[in-house]
């Protein structure tokens, strides 16, 4: 059977005027997920990031660890069907007045817990793009965005070959709508995956002709194996 692993992103710059790059500690996490891959001898015959910085950062980091016999050679793939949603587009459309970014980092400033409180702003952000009654107001709806990742997951699995082992590094939203296409989820545990998955955590599917199907889910032993405190982070 072939192989897809879907890696998140290391921990990118939250807080900072450019999300869309990984902080020290995401290239961190990302060269000990590449370390766990050495020492298990996993390799990837296909490489594909999707598009972002970040994306591809993480795919440097965590793939120059690997021997060169492990590691694909040649050009990398970059497929922008595996891209993040616009997370600030939908903060914005749910709080315009956080269009200003300083708006916003006082607000979660003066809340005293920043991280607890974005997350609560953007549970209810989300919670409104998905709801479908303001597709209007979005550039790329829920709907659209599952369809164009799982649109994406199609193009990969009709590449001839049903041995090949591919990685495809790309970001949590992506991921957990794939795990709803391949599980058959309702919208509200999509959201639930969403928010439990760990920065360079790996999703396993497997794949022949006939079938998709799950091998395991947001795998961080690696984090474990080399661990460190502070180094399972979620955003």
């Amino acid at each position: 059977m072939g192989q897809i692993y879907l890696i998140r992103h290391g921990q990118a710059s939250f807080g900072s005027a450019d999300y869309d790059r990984l902080s020290e500690l995401g290239v961190q996490q990302a060269r000990v997920l590449g370390e766990w891959c050495a020492e298990r001898r996993q390799g990837f015959t296909r490489v594909i990031t999707g598009g972002m910085n970040r994306h591809r950062q993480t795919a440097v980091a965590c793939l120059g660890e690997l021997p060169r016999h492990l590691r694909k050679e040649g050009d990398w793939e970059t497929d922008a069907g595996f891209a993040e949603y616009d997370h600030e587009e939908i903060l914005i459309r749910a709080r315009p007045e956080f269009a200003d970014a300083e708006v916003l980092n006082r607000f979660l400033t003066d809340s005293g817990q920043p991280r607890q409180t974005f997350q609560l702003l953007f549970e209810a952000a989300m919670a409104r793009w998905s709801s479908g009654e303001h597709d209007a107001d979005y550039s790329e709806s829920w709907n659209t965005f599952r369809q164009r990742c799982v649109a994406a997951l199609q193009r990969v699995l009709m590449t001839p070959g049903e041995s090949q082992t591919v990685v495809i590094f790309t970001s949590g939203g992506t991921i957990s709508a794939l795990c709803q296409h391949v599980m058959g989820l309702p919208d509200a545990k999509v959201f639930e995956i969403n928010w439990s998955l760990v920065n360079s955590g790996v999703t396993r599917l497997l794949f022949n002709a006939d079938r998709l199907s799950m091998s395991y889910l947001n795998n961080f032993s690696h984090l474990e194996w080399r661990a460190q405190p502070g180094s399972i982070t979620y955003r």
